[in-house]
């Protein structure tokens, strides 16, 4: 690695995929032409397409009422197109307010029909996942956010409930094993654990469509797309293909559960250090830590600068924490080497010893 990357995403990606896609970039499996130049319809990305599609079902253990899409627009359209499809105008969805992403999923829902906040950690800055709560019987839907990156916290469990479940994955989709079948549709921006920005990733049950009566524009009907098998329109080729080449990788690591095994060595490392470390200290409780962003601060605010300056040295990126939260924010996403958090570490323990 030439530094060790933590950034929050677009962020770290595997060796091989950056080698593999830096030779399809001059000529794509012996065609002549480079990825960016292919068609789309041709059968060389159609089976690129196909085996991204087939890779997330696979690794997701989905069952066969779910279809995978590749889109555009991030995660934040999905924050418009989720209600368009789901909610009737006349009728209600709950969501969880988690932080600034599930904030504007719910500012985007109140455009199609009602937004019922049931929970919500705004009053203490989002430092906690809400734990009590109620989900009105005839809402359309259930959408969490399950992992915060701005504020470093993550849903530990899935909510039980008998209405469908909807779930923005974009930050730590496919780092831990869940039963992803519990879901009726999740969605997630690539560029943090499954690729490139510029795609998003949505599963959606099919037996959940079609139910609302609003017109919905053709592009932005779920249907469509699962009809056209994610290419309705043009595709981020290039995008698709860096995930494909992704989870390939992550297949070749053992999958989900072998990913999830380092990935809780890296958070425990690194969450050790910031309880021990009398520089330092989390800002989350600690039940509801994120293992893919550790958010913390200095109880001396006027010596960040400094570390970031060192850290910046000692070639590593990344950290400093989002402007709403201010601090550090250290982004461990599943390409990210373990030795890139034993350096981190290394750092913060250098650091204390100069300024003890």
């Amino acid at each position: 690695m030439k530094v060790h990357n933590f950034n929050a995403g677009p962020s770290v990606l595997p060796n091989e995929v950056l080698y593999k896609a830096s030779k399809a970039l001059i000529d794509f499996e012996g065609s002549g032409m480079s990825i960016l130049e292919i068609g789309h319809r041709t059968q060389p990305f159609i089976a690129v397409m196909d085996e991204a599609r087939n890779l997330v079902r696979e690794l997701m253990q989905l069952d066969d009422d779910f279809e995978v899409l590749f889109l555009h627009g991030g995660a934040t359209t999905q924050f418009m197109q989720v209600p368009m499809n789901l909610l009737e105008s006349s009728e209600s969805a709950a969501y969880v307010d988690t932080g600034v992403w599930s904030n504007k999923a719910i500012k985007e829902a109140k455009l199609f029909g009602f937004a019922d906040v049931v929970a919500s950690s705004k009053e203490s800055n989002y430092n906690h996942i809400p734990k009590q709560f109620t989900i009105p019987p005839k809402a359309s839907y259930l959408h969490i956010t399950t992992n915060n990156t701005i504020y470093g916290t993550q849903w530990q469990m899935t909510p039980v409930t008998d209405v469908p479940l909807v779930a923005d994955m974009s930050s730590d989709i496919m780092s831990r094993s869940m039963d992803f079948n519990k879901y009726s549709l999740i969605y997630a921006g690539v560029q943090k654990n499954m690729g490139a920005a510029g795609a998003t990733m949505v599963a959606v049950r099919k037996s959940i469509l079609g139910k609302v009566t609003r017109k919905i524009p053709a592009i932005l009907d779920y249907r469509n797309h699962i009809e056209n098998g994610s290419m309705l329109n043009t595709p981020p080729v290039f995008a698709v293909y860096i995930s494909m080449l992704t989870l390939r990788w992550l297949k070749e690591q053992g999958g989900i559960p072998a990913i999830e095994k380092i990935n809780d060595k890296k958070a425990a490392l690194l969450y050790d250090e910031i309880d021990h470390n009398p520089l330092f200290r989390g800002t989350v409780v600690k039940e509801d830590r994120s293992k893919m962003n550790a958010c913390f601060i200095m109880d001396k605010p006027e010596m960040e600068e400094e570390f970031l300056k060192f850290c910046k040295k000692e070639d590593i990126v990344g950290i400093k924490g989002h402007r709403l939260s201010g601090g550090f924010r250290v982004s461990m996403y599943n390409a990210l080497p373990y030795e890139s958090v034993e350096v981190m570490v290394e750092a913060m323990k250098y650091f204390s010893l100069k300024k003890a």
